[in-house]
This record gives structure tokens, sequence and C-alpha cells, in this order.
């Protein structure tokens, strides 16, 4: 114990009181980690590059000439079942072809729904359809609301 035994003894009452409260904090992690188990069970959005993503702000809808995205996502709701949101559809007129049309925004409630089974695909479960619902204004000719196949 050295020259000061009660120095000594001080100094361990105070480690074996630390210690308490630090193996108490280091089994609380494990209620995060099994919320990011869960997230991992929710589906995925596939993007046009094969990536898996969960809650993205962005996402091209057109894959092949990227003419139509969608912009400033902000997700309320991502679960088993489906996925909700708002953000802008940004859409190029094309006029007077594509390379020199403009983009036009519209503001959208985005809902993603029917997920596959996880193994297919990206071996996650992942969302196979996604609607969108013109909340003011619309692509000229588009219905108010509109659904698409999505990859994967």
């Amino acid at each position: 114990m050295g020259r000061n035994p009660m120095r000594a003894a001080v100094t361990l009452c105070a480690a074996a009181a630390l210690a308490v409260p630090l193996s108490t904090a280091s089994a609380a992690p494990s209620a995060p980690s099994a919320a990011r188990t869960q997230q991992t069970q929710d589906p995925v959005l596939v993007d046009c590059s094969g990536q898996p993503q969960i809650g993205p702000d962005a996402y091209v809808l057109a894959c092949g000439d990227a003419n139509s995205r969608l912009v400033s996502l902000r997700w309320f709701r991502w679960d088993p079942q489906a996925a909700v949101g708002r953000g802008t559809n940004a859409v190029n007129d094309c006029d007077p072809y594509c390379a020199a049309g403009a983009f036009h925004s519209y503001p959208v409630t985005v809902r993603l729904d029917q997920p596959t089974a996880a193994g297919q695909g990206t071996g996650r479960p992942h969302f196979t359809r996604i609607t969108l619902t013109y909340t003011d204004g619309r692509p000229d000719g588009s219905p108010r609301t509109v659904s698409y196949p999505l990859p994967g």
C-alpha cells in the first residue's frame, strides 16, 4: 500500500464507485444495437446503380437520363410495410429537347410499398413500388397520383 495507506484506500473506493456506473453504461448499448438490428430488417429503396438506401434525401426516378428526380426528401415513416415522406419532383420539360430543356419543381408526397421478402435481389427486403401524389401543380399530362415499379 505504500507510504500512505489511507490515500490508497480512498483511491480504491473511488475506482470501485466509478466502475459500477461504467459497467451499467456498458450494458446500455444493447438497446441501440437492437434498434439498429430492427432498422436493418426494414426494406430498402434500391437506387439506379443497385445500391440499397434507407431514408435518402434524393432519388433519381428516370434512371436512363435523370430527367425526373426527387429532391429535398424528408421521411416521416419507414417501417416493414411502407415508407412515406415529402419532397420535390424535379422534372425536365425536354422543350425543345431534353438537353435544352428546363427543370420544373413540383411538391409531392412519396409512398414506397409492396416490399419483397429478404434475399431477393439485394439480399435485403426492398420496396417495389413508388407512388407520387402531386400536392401543388404537376407536370403537363400527369395525373395527380402516379405509381411506378422500382428496381431491385
